[in-house]
């Protein structure tokens, strides 16, 4: 099976690349970690909604680009190279699907689409709803449910978080309205979920290999580049290598998931495990290949470090995908396999 993207996924991407290079600067991201950094989300949002991004899943004939998952792979992971301070992936590929074709939805459909509303998920269950500082509805679950929280207006009790531009918040006790019952609403949600934080993962690594590669390439001690010391160049090819496995597991999740296949809770596993060690990995070379200077906050380094450490451990830790593809394959996990958290353990 092939899974190079076509011409017509490498365009979009590309205007998708073009686009945040220019709205989505460091600045913009380290910005949203005060309240500074409110207009340009805005902006930023409407951008993403003129380009056509937050309605991409819709059927043409709906006003959408009638894109599947895997069309969304290399859109969110460059979505994860900038480090859009934005819920892009709940918003795109969990919320806009699930609302899609849902009567009485329609006004925060379109308002999601167009870019006048923000919308966030979280189904692990945690009590922490990330972005929730900057967004107007959240999909939640309650026991089996998936309900719709408009947080318009609502007091939020902000938490503080690994990366300060998600605007964390604890997740508001609010009856909300229901969306569906459905288990195969449930589990579609979740692994769309882990889908895309799997392709923003990839990207993540990827800036942060820039940065690296750049960085040794100017920064000289000795007289010569510390990129031409065999040591430093041996670490940094073990990420690319590792981002270079990861993104064709993504890219089969997601062909999986388009399908409705039945091996796609164990693919989006595997490909969600894979981008969180290559994002661990990363993190951890990249920060010592900067020397001193990685650890300061100072440097933009941090921003998309901080944003892998925490997308890691969204939708499924690494531990816990690893033991979903695990119990796929009939070897005994380590932890409960079950990829979503509301089912009993088995």
């Amino acid at each position: 099976m092939r899974f190079a993207p076509t011409a017509q996924q490498v365009e979009l991407a590309t205007a998708v690349r073009e686009l945040l290079a220019d709205a989505c600067p460091p600045e913009t991201v380290r910005a949203a970690w005060g309240s500074e950094g409110e207009k340009a989300r805005v902006d930023l949002w409407r951008q993403l909604a003129d380009l056509g991004l937050l309605g991409a899943v819709l059927p043409e004939a709906d006003g959408g680009l009638g894109l599947t998952e895997v069309d969304l792979v290399p859109l969110m992971v460059e979505v994860g190279r900038a480090a859009v301070p934005l819920p892009v992936a709940e918003t795109v590929a969990v919320l806009v699907p699930l609302l899609a074709g849902r009567p009485g939805d329609g006004d925060d459909l379109t308002g999601l689409v167009t870019g006048n509303l923000v919308g966030t998920a979280e189904l692990a269950g945690s009590g922490v709803l990330p972005w929730a500082g900057c967004s107007d509805r959240a999909l939640v679950r309650s026991g089996s449910e998936l309900r719709l929280v408009d947080l318009t207006g609502v007091p939020l009790e902000l938490v503080t978080t690994v990366d300060g531009s998600r605007a964390a918040a604890r997740t508001p006790q609010l009856p909300g309205t229901l969306l569906s019952t459905d288990p195969a609403d449930l589990e579609r949600a979740w692994l769309r979920g882990a889908l895309a934080t799997a392709a923003q993962l990839v990207g993540l690594v990827h800036r942060q290999l820039d940065l690296a590669v750049a960085h040794a390439a100017a920064r000289k001690q000795f007289g010569v580049p510390i990129g031409s010391q065999q040591a430093v160049k041996h670490m940094l090819a073990d990420v690319l290598l590792d981002v270079r496995f990861a993104l064709p597991v993504v890219q089969r999740a997601a062909v999986s998931l388009a399908a409705g296949a039945p091996e796609a809770r164990a693919h989006v596993a595997a490909a969600k495990a894979m981008a969180s060690r290559a994002a661990d990995r990363a993190a951890r070379t990249t920060i010592q290949a900067h020397g001193a200077i990685g650890y300061t906050v100072e440097y933009d380094l941090h921003l998309y470090v901080k944003r892998a450490w925490a997308l890691a451990d969204t939708w499924g830790s690494e531990t816990h995908s690893r033991a979903v593809v695990a119990d796929s394959l009939g070897l005994p996990p380590a932890v409960d396999p079950s990829v979503l958290p509301w089912e009993a353990a088995r």
